[in-house]
């Protein structure tokens, strides 16, 4: 499903303006979609899905989809909640990684996702983001 302004709720309108449940809390299907860029304001992409730790209830990690063209051909990447900076002022994420470093980060196509409950895959992952990794 492609999700754009015009189809998310108007949850996401209120981002940051003390009306409406964001941004301490928000419902996912309002950050679907939503623009990924680094401190210098390159873009990296954007959100295509959410992985959750069935566990915890926790977001584990972001799916970043890069590169190709209109779709076709993105990489997609696993990054870790945690890395991620949600930028309430120009509503999306802020992810501390130059574009020519994401180019070489783990990632996988749409049709090989990893395992991603694999401790090996999550330590590398973590690793290369620099977030902290606890197998727990």
């Amino acid at each position: 499903m492609q999700t754009n302004d015009s189809t998310r709720s108007t949850a996401a309108l209120h981002m940051g303006n003390g009306s409406g449940p964001g941004p301490a809390l928000m419902g996912a299907h309002t950050l679907l979609g939503n623009d990924v860029c680094n401190k210098d304001g390159e873009d990296l992409g954007n959100i295509k899905e959410f992985m959750i730790d069935m566990s915890t209830g926790h977001v584990s990690y972001a799916v970043l989809s890069f590169g190709g063209l209109l779709g076709m051909g993105d990489k997609l990447f696993a990054v870790p909640w945690a890395a991620l900076k949600l930028d309430t002022v120009n509503k999306r994420f802020t992810l501390d990684v130059p574009k020519a470093t994401l180019k070489d980060a783990p990632g996988f196509d749409q049709d090989h996702w990893p395992a991603m409950s694999d401790r090996a895959w999550a330590s590398g992952v973590h690793k290369f983001y620099g977030t902290p990794y606890s197998a727990g």
